[in-house]
C-alpha cells in the first residue's frame, strides 16, 4: 500500500474514483498502523526492560500512520488545492519521509517483540535445565512425583514456544534442525520419566544408572540445539560444518562446468579437479561399505574412472578453445561439456540406486521387530546369557541402519531431509546402548515391572523411528523423481500437465512492466478487498464454520492474484493465474453450496434472500470459469483475458465482503445467546495461533507430543505399591 502512493504518478485531471482510492489506501494504512501499534504498547507493557524503546517506536510509527492518512485525503476535493491544505498532490516529500520513519519504526518494534520471544525460550530453557538438576539428584519418589510434575508442566511450556518459532523461521535448513531438536525432546521427555523411576527402585544397578544418564545427557545436547537456532550462534564461537553430501558435489560441479558456455575464464581447470575428487572421495563412502551390493560397488568405481575421462577431454578442449575460440572448437566443446554432466547424472544415479535399494531391503527386513521382541521374553525371563547374545544381534542391526541413513543422506537431495537422515543417524545411534542398558537391567530384575515398562518405551523408540524412515525414503525418492523439492505455499497452485488439458499448448508469459502498470489500480482494489474480507472471518467465533473456511481460501488466492498484478507472489506466469483463477471459482461454488445448506437453517423470512445471494456468486464463479478456461493467442488477447480475470474475482470478492456479515448476522438471529462474533484476542493468544488468513500459510508444525504430556503430568499414578 505504501509503495503505491509513492510510486503514484501526478495527473492533471483527477477522477474521484483516484481520489478515493487513495484516501482508502492512505486509510488503510493508518488503521492498520493503529492495530500494530496497539499489539507493540501491550507487549511493551508486560515487558518493563524494553518498555521505553518500544513505546518510543510506537509512537513513532502511529505519528507516521496519521501522517500519511491526512496526506491523503483528497477525496472531498473537487477543485484545486488551497494554501492551507497540504496533500500528497502538493507534498510528495512528505509522505516519502513519513513511509520511511513507518518503515523504521516498524522493524524496530519487530525487532524489539523478536527479542522478547528469544528471551522467553531462553527462560523457558533454564527452568527445565534447573529442574532437570533437580531430578538427577533425586532420591525419593515422593520427592520425584513432585519434582516431574513441575518439570512437565515446564516442558509444555517450552513446547508451545519452539512450537510457534519453528513455524515462524524462515530457513528450512533451521526448521528441519529444530524439529529434529524437539523431536528427541518430545521421546526423551517419556523416557526421562521411566529411566529415572528404574533407578529409584533398584538404585544399585549400574545399567540402570547408565540408562538414565543417557536421557538426561541427549535432552541437555537437545536443550542447547534449539537455543542455537534461536540465537543464531554456536557455543565458542564455532563455525557450523554444512554436511558435504554427493548431490550437491554433483549439482555445484555441473552448474561450473555448464558455466563455461557463457565465460571460458571464469574458474581455473584446479578448481574443477578439486570439485570432481572430492565428489569421488565421497562415492567410497558407498564403494567402502560392507552393505553396498557387488554390482552398485562395480558400476560406482567404473563411472568414477569414466568422470575423471571426461574431465580430462573436458579440460583439453576448454584450454584450446580460450586461446583460440573457433567454431569446431566451440561445438567440441560443447560436446565435452554435454558428455561430463551425462556421466555425472549416472554416477548420480547409481548412487541413489544403490542408497535406496539398501534402505527398503533393510526396512522391509527389520520389520518384524524379532530382536526387540526376543530382548523383552528373554529379559523378563532373567536369561542374561540370552539377552547378551541378542543384544549382539541389536548392535549389528544398530550398524546397519546407521549406515543405511550416512549413505541416504549423499542422495537426500535437499539440505532438510539431509538433516532428518543425520537426525536418524543420531537416534539409532544412541537409542540402541539404551535399549541394551534398559535390557540388562530387566535380565537382572525380571520382576520389576518398571524395568519392563522402561524397556518398552526404548524399543517404541526404536520402532517410530523405523518407521520415520519409511516416511523418509518415499520423500527421498519423489525428490529424485521431482514429485517435490520446490515448495507450495497454496495447494491449489497449478501442476503443468495435471489440472489442464490446454496447458501444454499454451506458451506461459509473464506481464511485463507496462502491463503490470495498466494493471495496478484492479489490482490494489482486490487487495483492498481481501484485508475487508479478512476483517469479516475474524469475528467469526466458528472459524471451523464451512463458509468462513472457503472464505478465507478465497481470500488468500485473491491476494495471490493482486500479489502477480505487481510481478511478485508464487504466480509466476499467466497461466498460473488463469489456473489460480479457475480454483478460486471452484471454491466459490463451494461456498455457494454452504450457503444453501444455511438456508435449511434459518427463518423462512430470511431464506430467499440467502438463495438470491447464492445463486449470484454461482453465476458470478461460472462466468469467471468461463473466461479463465478460453484460449487467447497473442499478448494482447493474454493481457485482456487477465484483466477480466482479476476484474471478476474483484467482482466476486465484492460480493464475498457483503455475504459474510449477512450470514453471520443470520446466524446470530437463529442462534440468540451464541453468538458468532467473537472478541478480537490478546497479543499473547494472537501470537500463538496461525492465523488462517496469513497471506503465505503453511502447515502448523503441531507442538511435540503436548497433548499427551499434559494427561500423562495430570494422571501421575506410577508408584508402585512396593
Amino acid at each position: 500500500q505504501i509503495t503505491t502512493l509513492i510510486n503514484h504518478k501526478d495527473k492533471p485531471k483527477r477522477s474521484d474514483k483516484t481520489l478515493q482510492a487513495i484516501q482508502r489506501v492512505g486509510q488503510a494504512v493508518n488503521l492498520a498502523v493503529g492495530r500494530f501499534v496497539t499489539v507493540g504498547e501491550a507487549i511493551a507493557n508486560e515487558n518493563h526492560e524494553l518498555k521505553e524503546e518500544m513505546s518510543v517506536a510506537c509512537i513513532e510509527a502511529r505519528r507516521a500512520g496519521e501522517t500519511i492518512a491526512q496526506l491523503t485525503d483528497v477525496a472531498s476535493l473537487d477543485h484545486p488545492e488551497s494554501d492551507s491544505h497540504i496533500t500528497i498532490f502538493t507534498d510528495k516529500t512528505g509522505v516519502v519521509k513519513a513511509a520511511r520513519l513507518l518503515l523504521s519504526s516498524v522493524t524496530k518494534v519487530l525487532v524489539l517483540a523478536d527479542r522478547i520471544v528469544i528471551k522467553q525460550i531462553i527462560t523457558s530453557r533454564n527452568k527445565v535445565l534447573a529442574t532437570m538438576e533437580q531430578l538427577e539428584k533425586v532420591s525419593s519418589f515422593q520427592e520425584f512425583v513432585q519434582i516431574f510434575s513441575q518439570f512437565g508442566n515446564e516442558m509444555v511450556e517450552f513446547a508451545h514456544l519452539t512450537g510457534d518459532r519453528q513455524n515462524d523461521l524462515k530457513d528450512e535448513k533451521k526448521k528441519a534442525r529444530m524439529a529434529a531438536s524437539r523431536a528427541v525432546l518430545e521421546k526423551c521427555t517419556m523416557m526421562l520419566l521411566t529411566a529415572s523411576k528404574t533407578c529409584l527402585r533398584h538404585p544399585d544397578c549400574e545399567s540402570a544408572r547408565i540408562n538414565k544418564d543417557g536421557v538426561f545427557h541427549r535432552m541437555r545436547l537437545a536443550l542447547e540445539q534449539v537455543i542455537e537456532i534461536v540465537t543464531d550462534s554456536r557455543p565458542n564461537g564455532e563455525n557450523e560444518m554444512a554436511p558435504i553430501s554427493i548431490y550437491s558435489g554433483i549439482k555445484e560441479f555441473k552448474n561450473k562446468v555448464e558455466g563455461l558456455r557463457e565465460n571460458l575464464y571464469f574458474l581455473s581447470k584446479e578448481n574443477l579437479s578439486t570439485m570432481l575428487e572430492v565428489i569421488l572421495e565421497h562415492t567410497e563412502d558407498f564403494t567402502d561399505s560392507a552393505y553396498t551390493s557387488h554390482e552398485h560397488r562395480e558400476h560406482i568405481l567404473e563411472l568414477s574412472k569414466q568422470a575423471k575421462m571426461e574431465l580430462e577431454q573436458l579440460v583439453s578442449v576448454w584450454m584450446q578453445a580460450q586461446n583460440q575460440k573457433t567454431k569446431d572448437l566451440m561445438e567440441d566443446l560443447e560436446v565435452a561439456i554435454l558428455k561430463t554432466c551425462q556421466c555425472m547424472n549416472e554416477l548420480k544415479r547409481e548412487v541413489h540406486s544403490a542408497a535406496t535399494s539398501l534402505a527398503a531391503d533393510l526396512l522391509k527386513y527389520h520389520t518384524d521387530h524379532m530382536v526387540l521382541k526376543a530382548l523383552k521374553i528373554t529379559g523378563v525371563e532373567g536369561n542374561l546369557e540370552a539377552v547378551a547374545e541378542y543384544t549382539c544381534k541389536l548392535s549389528e542391526q544398530k550398524e546397519q541402519l546407521v549406515e543405511m541413513c550416512r549413505l541416504l543422506r549423499h542422495v537426500s537431495g535437499t539440505e532438510p531431509l539431509e538433516i532428518t537422515c543425520i537426525h536418524a543417524e543420531d537416534t539409532f545411534q544412541v537409542t540402541g546402548p539404551q535399549i541394551i542398558s534398559a535390557a540388562e537391567t530387566l535380565a537382572l530384575h525380571p520382576s520389576s515391572k518398571i524395568a519392563k515398562e522402561n524397556l518398552e518405551v526404548f524399543c517404541e523408540a526404536w520402532e517410530s523411528q523405523l518407521s520415520d524412515m519409511s516416511l523418509l525414503l518415499r520423500e527421498i525418492n519423489d525428490v529424485f523423481e521431482g514429485k517435490r523439492g520446490e515448495k507450495r505455499v497454496y495447494l491449489s497452485l497449478p501442476r503443468p500437465g495435471k489440472h489442464n488439458a490446454n496447458l501444454k499448448a499454451l506458451k506461459p508469459v509473464k506481464l511485463d512492466t507496462e502491463e503490470q502498470a495498466k494493471i495496478a489500480k484492479l489490482g490494489l482494489e482486490l487487495h483492498l478487498l481481501t484485508s475487508d474480507l479478512d476483517s469479516e472471518t475474524e469475528k467469526w467465533e466458528d472459524q471451523e464454520n464451512q463458509i468462513v473456511q472457503h472464505g478465507q481460501g478465497m481470500s488468500s488466492m485473491a491476494y495471490s492474484m493482486y500479489l502477480f498484478t505487481r510481478g511478485e507472489g508464487l504466480l509466476k506466469t499467466t497461466q498460473d493465474l488463469f489456473h489460480q483463477a479457475e480454483i478460486f471459482a471452484t471454491e466459490g461454488t463451494k461456498l455457494a453450496s454452504a450457503l444453501h445448506a444455511l438456508s435449511d437453517q434459518v427463518h423462512d423470512d430470511d431464506k430467499p434472500l440467502l438463495l438470491l445471494e447464492a445463486e449470484k456468486l454461482i453465476s458470478m464463479c461460472k462466468q469467471l470459469q468461463i473466461t479463465a478456461k478460453a484460449s487467447a493467442q497473442g499478448k494482447s488477447a493474454t493481457f485482456t483475458k487477465v484483466d477480466a480475470c482479476i476484474l471478476k474475482t474483484r467482482n466476486v470478492m465484492t460480493l464475498l465482503c457483503q455475504l459474510l456479515p449477512l450470514c453471520c448476522k443470520l446466524l446470530r438471529k437463529n442462534k440468540a445467546g451464541n453468538g458468532c462474533i467473537k472478541p478480537a484476542p490478546p497479543w499473547k493468544e494472537d501470537r500463538i495461533r496461525t492465523g488462517t488468513n496469513a497471506r503465505t500459510p503453511e502447515r502448523r508444525v503441531d507442538t511435540f507430543g503436548i497433548k499427551s504430556l499434559e494427561n500423562h503430568v495430570t494422571n501421575m499414578t506410577f508408584l508402585e505399591s512396593k
